[in-house]
């Protein structure tokens, strides 16, 4: 994205690209409904988020568009001098873990996908953890 339509303050730069998601989800990128490249508060240590978009009744019986029930990656913007290492750290080890998790979500059993999800990654002082939260 050029710096002109960026949306960012100078100091603040996404980790990852459209390309780097596409690159490491492959054929799994289908089930991927809305890629969202944040542009609001710092959001601490998270620096990838994914959700889990269910088909579940939301107001008064009114359901989920069947256009939006799939998956949802949110990519936080970072300190523009830290980019390069957390970009280098979520193309090793955080993208690979997105496909699996979207991989199992996919072979995943009713239950499941009738329950919104949503998993992180953090980066705190240089280790990356990631978990399933509510």
């Amino acid at each position: 994205m050029s710096a002109r339509n960026r949306r960012l303050p100078r100091h603040r730069a996404w980790p990852l690209t459209t390309t780097d998601i596409n690159e490491c989800l492959g054929p799994s990128t289908r089930h991927v409904k809305e890629l969202r490249f944040l542009t609001g508060h710092d959001s601490s240590t998270i620096v990838l988020g994914a959700a889990w978009i269910a088909p579940i009744s939301r107001n008064y019986g009114r359901g989920v568009h069947p256009d939006t029930v799939g998956f949802r990656i949110d990519v936080p913007p970072v300190d523009a001098t830290q980019r390069a290492a957390i970009r280098a750290v979520l193309r090793a080890h955080a993208l690979p873990q997105l496909h699996e998790w979207i991989t199992q979500g996919t072979a995943a059993g009713e239950t499941w996908h009738l329950t919104p999800h949503q998993h992180y990654w953090r980066l705190t002082d240089g280790h990356l953890t990631h978990r399933d939260e509510a």
